[in-house]
């Protein structure tokens, strides 16, 4: 497992490539411009006010400059092209799962976009906020309940859900921390 030294021991720029997504950085030759070393990534109605707001404080004591989303953001529908900027300009995207993570798509297209962005250079860590790391894995338990009712709002549009699920799968198979373990 790893620890918030992880964190602390990220020092070198990364060059990265977004798939799908604006550009990590102007110049492909050139590596990315931090603006933070940690982006959040997390469903504000399980963690905000409690979990999170520890992690925060934690990361800012040790002097990491984190990215955590106002808390009025997530009342649009898509994700602005701000939110995006800022995971592009993250070393380093710590993904709390959380019992309710699934049942936002404004969540889901977080991930997506986290994973293709960071997961080449290891720089996506997941927590599991009680949650089991399998029922994400398989999207079991309440994440099936989530995505039965993704697959009703936008059976237009499946294969988005298909991605969410992959993206929901891969993170769960990365090593990272289980509230229900530490």
């Amino acid at each position: 497992m790893r620890s918030f030294r992880y964190i602390e021991e990220i020092k070198e720029p990364v060059e990265r490539e977004c798939p799908g997504a604006v550009s990590c950085s102007a110049d492909q030759s050139a590596p990315p411009q931090w603006n933070y070393d940690v982006f959040l990534s997390f469903r504000g109605v399980d963690t905000r006010n409690s979990f999170l707001s520890h992690l925060y404080h934690e990361l800012q004591h040790r002097c990491i400059k984190t990215f955590m989303d106002d808390p009025k953001l997530e009342r649009g529908t898509t994700i602005s092209s701000e939110l995006f900027k800022a995971i592009q300009e993250s070393r380093l995207a710590i993904v709390v799962l959380s019992p309710n993570y699934a049942s936002s798509s404004w969540c889901l297209d977080e991930l997506t976009n986290n994973l293709q962005c960071m997961k080449s250079n290891d720089t996506v860590l997941p927590m599991f906020f009680n949650v089991d790391p399998s029922d994400v894995r398989i999207q079991s338990g309440i994440f099936a309940g989530a995505f039965a009712e993704h697959e009703k709002r936008f059976r237009e549009d499946i294969e988005k859900v298909k991605r969410w699920r992959a993206a929901l799968t891969e993170v769960a198979n990365l090593s990272g921390f289980n509230s229900k373990n530490e």
